[in-house]
């Protein structure tokens, strides 16, 4: 439900400046490149209550996001929920802070962004398993033991 009242330039830079409607939680997320070039797309079009895009309901977001896992051919079930859960914990595996990711997904307790760091560790921990086991057979391969 973005408003162009929400992008603010700050120190030449756009940010956008909001808050989140369930938790009222202030959230400022730095605009990038792809976001920028989305905004553009859409800009000079009337929507409702002066709304940067249309307004969509969770339902048809989810009906677009299943539309282009068709088209991509991936076979899991895209929804925003889960590329909210992606995002968080894609930023945290990248090395975005914790408190950073709680403020940009409006969390209004740290404990709730947590949940997405124990993912993180989860994969982190089978990746150094993997990475234990082939230094294994590269160790037995040349004879180091």
């Amino acid at each position: 439900n973005l408003t162009p009242d929400n992008i603010v330039t700050l120190d030449d830079k756009q940010w956008i400046m909001t808050k989140r409607q369930k938790t009222s939680v202030e959230t400022n997320v730095l605009l990038l490149d792809i976001p920028k070039r989305i905004i553009a797309k859409y800009s000079g079009k009337t929507y409702r209550d002066g709304k940067l895009f249309p307004i969509l309901t969770n339902q048809k977001t989810n009906a677009y996001l299943k539309e282009i896992a068709d088209l991509c051919g991936v076979k899991k079930n895209l929804t925003f929920h889960l590329a909210r859960h992606t995002f968080a914990t894609m930023s945290l595996s990248k090395g975005v802070p914790m408190e950073s990711v709680s403020k940009m997904l409006g969390h209004t307790n740290i404990k709730t962004t947590q949940i997405y760091a124990r993912i993180t560790n989860k994969k982190i921990e089978h990746d150094m398993e993997q990475l234990a086991d082939k230094l294994g057979k590269f160790n037995k391969a040349m004879g180091i033991r």
